[in-house]
């Protein structure tokens, strides 16, 4: 959502919410950038980040952080050891809203915990859930508000429903039936028409490690369940392999190879 293609009283229909929309006043233009950031040039190389335990020892963060632009889901940690696996550079990250209620308790007491978290991804742009279910609209502008109050380097910014109601017919038309796309597909989406050359890390629904068979956790710092089925995580897995066996992307499995 930018300020050029959202202006004042534009309706913006919810994705998720289909039936509701939303007026843009004056308060929620002034939070809207003005121009596309990303999508003025293309980018050479981007790493999309996963939140896989196959991430796990991987060593695989020198490689991550040599990407050109990283993309980063859900707030995952990048610090106090995981650095070493999974890297520390981001360029663009996304909030989910489970997150943003579970972990952060909806933002609506003490907010040190939340803005502590963001510290560890510096400048980068933060993809707030705010117009794909009503019931997170003021949960996300909380979070935008949490950022302005402690001139925090981080910028917010807001997905386009239009974009995620396209990227889902894209999907469609490929064969991918499912209600909604998970983040990591949204993201590795638009890295493919941000950049050149895409590689994937962390991406692997199933809980065996596909070189040594050892139990995976769920993801590389913790061991909670998805929301998400795991039949429709790997049915999306599907059409990722596909791309890699057709050399659109390159998907990360396993250990990466130690610098020389």
């Amino acid at each position: 959502i930018t300020q050029k293609n959202s202006p004042m009283r534009t309706k913006i229909v919810y994705d998720g919410d289909r039936g509701h929309t939303l007026t843009v006043n004056s308060q929620h233009f002034a939070t809207f950038v003005n121009t596309h950031q990303i999508l003025n040039k293309t980018l050479h190389s981007c790493a999309v980040v996963g939140n896989g335990g196959i991430l796990a020892n991987s060593k695989c963060g020198n490689e991550i952080d040599s990407a050109e632009f990283v993309i980063r889901c859900n707030l995952a940690p990048l610090l106090n050891g995981y650095e070493e696996h999974v890297g520390v550079k981001t360029d663009f990250v996304t909030a989910n809203p489970s997150i943003l209620t579970y972990r952060y308790g909806s933002l609506l007491g003490s907010r040190r915990q939340f803005v502590e978290s963001l510290c560890q991804y510096g400048d980068a742009m933060l993809l707030l859930p705010a117009f794909s279910y009503v019931v997170n609209t003021a949960l996300s502008f909380r979070a935008l508000y949490t950022i302005e109050d402690f001139e925090m380097p981080i910028q917010s910014v807001f997905m386009n429903p239009k974009y995620i109601e396209s990227l889902a017919a894209f999907w469609r038309s490929h064969g991918l039936l499912e209600n909604r796309l998970s983040t990591g597909l949204m993201m590795v989406s638009l890295a493919l028409e941000l950049c050149d050359n895409v590689d994937l890390y962390g991406f692997w629904p199933f809980g065996l490690h596909p070189h040594s068979f050892k139990d995976l956790t769920h993801h590389y710092y913790d061991n909670n369940e998805a929301k998400k089925s795991v039949h429709v995580m790997s049915d999306e897995f599907k059409f990722l392999l596909q791309l890699h066996n057709q050399g659109v992307l390159k998907l990360h499995l396993g250990e990466c190879e130690p610098e020389e």
